[in-house]
């Protein structure tokens, strides 16, 4: 799930929240062992390994893009970043991200644009990034059957600030949202979060 919003608005504490959000991420891509690197997940297409390679390339990215948001230095791929093999070391990477991350926003630079592959505010980045985690830490989790509770205010924030940018055009087949899931209105904030997401947050692996 990477897609930039053409609503550019975000939660004025996604900064505040992403760090929370990393830090129970880094435990999770921690846990998870190499046999579980094949097992399916609700995302798509794509492995257990598939999500850790996703979320270790974008997370570097963003940590890039924030440490120089006017673009002038060379990027990672996040297409073509692969996670290390070994959990604890896959679990630094995504502690590196979050430290960088949380230096550039302490040097302001999520107070202003942030080149990506078009111009965004960096709130609007940040605000990103916290629905982002969420979702592919509770694909993760669900794939490699390990726990996910990211902090309520979180799943809270993601809320109010996904449905700005995420509109129809990128939902269907071969794109990068499904359809929302319907989910009870006093489901956990998490849940429906996953279910506007076009996440089932009922998914489980099929048994063969």
């Amino acid at each position: 799930m990477t897609t930039e919003p053409e609503t550019q608005e975000a939660t004025p504490d996604a900064a505040e929240l992403i760090q929370p959000v990393l830090a129970d991420l880094s435990n999770l891509v921690a846990s998870v062992p190499p046999e579980a690197y094949d097992q399916p997940t609700p995302c798509p297409g794509m492995s257990v390994g598939d999500v850790r390679n996703h979320i270790v390339g974008w997370l570097t990215y963003f940590a890039q893009a924030l440490a120089d948001p006017s673009g002038e230095q060379p990027r990672v791929d996040p297409k073509e970043t692969r996670a290390p093999e070994d959990p604890t070391e896959a679990a630094a990477k995504v502690r590196e991200a979050a430290d960088s991350i949380r230096t550039s926003v302490a040097a302001g630079h999520a107070d202003g644009p942030v080149k990506l592959s078009s111009e965004l505010p960096g709130s609007a980045v940040l605000g990103m990034m916290v629905w982002e985690y969420q979702m592919h830490g509770w694909d993760l989790a669900r794939g490699a059957n390990r726990p996910w509770n990211p902090p309520a205010a979180a799943s809270e924030a993601s809320l109010a600030f996904a449905p700005n940018m995420l509109s129809d055009e990128y939902r269907g087949e071969g794109k990068d949202f499904g359809p929302v899931v319907e989910v009870p209105e006093d489901a956990p904030a998490l849940d429906r979060l996953l279910g506007f997401s076009g996440r089932d947050p009922d998914w489980a692996p099929q048994v063969v």
